[in-house]
């Protein structure tokens, strides 16, 4: 039986809105993709579903699971506890696929710090500005929540930008290229025959 080649992890943070979770999930309809699922003490928002989205957690549960070390890493931001549940994606990596977490600043800059080897891919929108109006149109957040969001974004960007942890920064100014920009970055090229792979070459094409 031919041996299995361990995979690698692709890190991908962002601020709230900058389109990290759409590009993670399109990457994620890959075979050779297994995306993680991270665990979180927020509420639920709408259409939102435990197991897809996150794993929702009372905070005694989850810093019972911290203090037994089931988490990969896990960080507390903006009052509420996120964290990478360690034993899906330990089992993902020994099975040879692109592992992404998609996680927050400080959770990378934990992994980072403990020496975890992957790609560290920072999603970056536009302006500040183009990241407020995203928030808006969400619209799953009161006004008092996008002020703080767009406060941390603020300074996440500015720690992220002047920091050594990610070997790449990705401006979001268009969802398509984007993703396409992440998936070179992760060495998962779109399969030759798919639909994703033909409708880009005809795009290519047009020029």
């Amino acid at each position: 039986m031919a041996e299995t080649h361990r995979g690698r992890l692709g890190v991908i943070s962002g601020p709230s809105g900058s389109g990290k979770t759409s590009i993670c999930k399109a990457l994620a309809s890959d075979p050779r993709v297994f995306f993680s699922v991270s665990a979180t003490t927020r509420p639920k928002r709408p259409g939102e579903v435990d197991g897809r989205d996150y794993w929702f957690l009372p905070e005694e549960k989850f810093r019972a699971m911290a203090d037994q070390g089931k988490f990969l890493e896990w960080a507390l931001y903006n009052g509420r506890y996120y964290g990478t549940p360690r034993e899906p994606v330990e089992r993902a990596l020994s099975e040879g696929k692109v592992v992404l977490l998609e996680i927050e600043l400080q959770g990378a800059t934990r992994l980072r710090r403990d020496g975890v080897e992957g790609v560290y891919i920072f999603l970056e929108p536009p302006s500040l500005e183009a990241l407020e109006a995203r928030l808006r149109r969400r619209g799953t957040e009161s006004e008092e929540e996008i002020r703080k969001r767009l406060e941390i974004a603020r300074e996440e960007w500015r720690q992220a930008r002047e920091g050594k942890v990610y070997d790449y920064f990705v401006v979001n100014d268009d969802l398509a290229r984007a993703e396409k920009e992440v998936r070179d970055l992760l060495g998962i090229p779109k399969e030759e025959g798919s639909r994703e792979a033909r409708e880009e070459g005809r795009e290519e094409g047009k020029g």
